[in-house]
């Protein structure tokens, strides 16, 4: 060691007589202190810790803990203390950097065991450019530049754009400090003031590009005063700069990244895209938590489609667009852990995955509330639409009934003998069983609360109307003169005194009126089944009023083919006594056609039933 150790005087009149070698020793002395921060920088992570870049590397301890660092590898070592240990663990670490590919010129165990300077600082040097300055990667490069021109060409674009500023080299172009200032400016404006900058001297500048360096940990490896000259030494300036490079965001090799002057329009881009498609599921959220749904079917029908097509087509669309959004976040990341992006709070992409959780769920809700509510409308709608064609056969049985009785009735004007009795009877009978089954339909669309039962009711209710009438018309052709002459004013009585009976019940007034016959109420085959118990049994009121004249019909044509001493005037009499009585609701119109009451009023004289 102290054959290397160089005497002040000597070196005093060294530099004044020979200036080269002056800067030589300067340059060396620079490395030296750059070289043993640096390797201290990676040995403190193993507790470790050099003083004497020289002396400390000499048993090839420090040395292999420091390739261990920097590789990740174990290597063996010898833990003597002679000399023959200290050769063997520098050749240890000299055969490793062998096989890493790295080249050695002129450097053996020996050099370094000895504690040679100039050999150990192109040791230490080597290293730094295989494990630190080889491992820049630049976009846009060539395939054949150099580590050096590579850090070169990343620093011209970090500082692209400055005015003043122009990096040709690592040596003159960094002296005033502007060029580290602005490298950091690139990174993160709002640490400097470029115009600041401009109006600092050099010595200020270096001094606060090294400390901000340092607070975004870069280790400080240069002093102000070691750069402060007209030509730094290079070495020590790449060892800094490749250190700053290694410490700030990149663009990995053959990856994806932001470059440092494209973090504010991607940033831009980010918050705009996060709170668009926020606002879009918190809306939809709304959207979908509404569950008041339509009765009418089409309407209920084009509201489960529109919620498919949302399904199927919007929400697809709007799942790339929250993955691109976490894509474009975890390109920003790396620019948020800096420091350069400081994230504000709700536009994490958890906040939006939350937000986006609430609005599948209320989907998932809506579609199990809607699909049940599809289904039923569409069932019912079927029902509805078997009421309809029902009704429509209805409708042509009982065309069919009207034009046949009105054959026989012109046979009758004309003094034949009727022929379609038997065929009108089984019209009849079709329309009645057909109007019951269309009442135990329509009783279902009721209980579901159907939303166009009223129109169906209306319409049966007209079908029901029309076949009572029509039964009367019957009635008054086919039993003609079978009623007694002596029982007409009874008839006329119970219509003069509608008026105040009208309190009374359709099944007293009717069994009023017919108990004024008498002997002929005695000898009745059953008793008609009352009012209230057909009310019971039927959807509504005005639906059990109807059936109740229904029931009346029935039971009189049975008395009639029983007892033929009732005359066909007091039957008309009597329903349209009913029809009058009963619930103002049914509106039922009911009474003989004028040409049938003329005929029986002449038939009533002639009959001596």
């Amino acid at each position: 060691r102290a054959s290397y150790q160089l005497d002040p005087e000597l070196l005093f009149m060294t530099s004044q007589n020979f200036p080269q070698v002056s800067a030589k020793y300067e340059r060396d002395r620079v490395q030296k202190k750059t070289f043993t921060k640096w390797v201290n920088k990676h040995l403190i992570k193993v507790r470790k810790h050099i003083t004497d870049l020289y002396e400390d590397l000499r048993d090839g301890h420090n040395l292999i803990s420091l390739l261990e660092v920097l590789s990740g590898v174990t290597l063996p070592r010898e833990k003597g203390r002679m000399r023959f240990h200290r050769l063997q663990n520098i050749q240890i670490a000299l055969d490793f950097l062998k096989q890493r590919q790295v080249k050695l010129v002129n450097i053996r165990n020996d050099d370094i065991t000895d504690g040679n300077p100039k050999l150990t600082l192109g040791l230490i040097w080597t290293i730094i450019l295989h494990f630190q300055i080889s491992e820049i990667y630049v976009s846009g490069e060539s395939g054949d530049l150099t580590a050096k021109e590579k850090l070169l060409l990343w620093s011209q674009q970090a500082t692209e754009g400055y005015p003043g500023l122009r990096c040709v080299n690592f040596t003159s172009s960094w002296s005033d400090g502007r060029m580290f200032n602005a490298l950091l400016h690139r990174y993160r404006p709002d640490l400097i003031d470029m115009e600041v900058v401009s109006r600092q001297s050099n010595r200020e500048n270096l001094e606060q590009a090294f400390e901000i360096a340092e607070s975004l940990g870069v280790t400080r490896l240069l002093d102000a005063e070691d750069v402060d000259v007209p030509s730094p030494d290079e070495k020590s300036v790449i060892t800094y700069v490749s250190s700053i490079y290694d410490a700030f965001p990149k663009i990995p090799e053959g990856g994806e990244g932001i470059a440092a002057h494209e973090v504010d329009p991607r940033w831009s881009e980010y918050q705009s895209r996060f709170s668009s498609l926020l606002q879009w599921s918190r809306q939809h959220t709304g959207l979908m938590a509404n569950k008041n749904f339509p009765q009418n079917p089409v309407e209920l029908k084009a509201l489960y489609n529109e919620y498919v097509h949302f399904k199927e087509t919007e929400i697809p669309v709007k799942e790339i667009e929250k993955g691109h959004i976490a894509h474009l976040y975890k390109l920003l990341e790396v620019w948020i852990e800096f420091g350069r992006i400081k994230l504000p709070q709700g536009l994490h992409p958890n906040d939006l995955e939350e937000e986006w959780g609430k609005l599948i769920l209320e989907m998932l809700e809506r579609e199990k509330a809607l699909r049940p509510a599809v289904e039923r409308l569409e069932v019912l709608l079927q029902r509805a639409n078997k009421i309809q064609n029902m009704a429509l056969d209805c409708e042509e049985k009982l065309t069919l009934a009207k034009n046949t009785l009105q054959a026989d009735m012109s046979r009758i004007e004309s003094g034949d003998a009727v022929q379609c009795e038997k065929e009108l009877a089984c019209y009849l009978q079709d329309c009645e069983a057909l109007i019951r089954q269309l009442n135990l339909e329509l009783k279902v669309l009721k209980d579901e609360k159907y939303y166009q039962v009223e129109q169906l009711v209306f319409r049966v209710s007209c079908l029901q109307e029309e076949l009572v009438s029509l039964r009367l018309q019957c009635s008054s052709v086919y039993r003609k003169g079978h009623f007694s002459q002596a029982l007409g004013s009874t008839g006329a009585e119970l219509t003069s005194q509608r008026g105040n009976d009208s309190g009374l019940s359709l099944g007293q007034t009717l069994l009023g009126a017919v108990g004024a016959v008498g002997a002929v109420g005695a000898a009745l085959l059953r008793r008609p089944m009352a009012r209230s118990q057909l009310v019971a049994m039927s959807s509504s009121e005005d639906e059990g009023s109807l059936r109740f004249i229904y029931e009346l019909l029935g039971w009189v044509e049975e008395t009639q083919v029983s007892h033929c001493h009732i005359n066909t005037e007091l039957q008309l009499k009597m329903f349209y006594c009913c029809c009058t009585v009963s619930s103002p609701q049914t509106n039922l119109k009911l009474k003989a056609r004028p040409a049938l009451r003329s005929k029986n009023r002449k038939s009533r004289k002639s009959s001596n039933c």
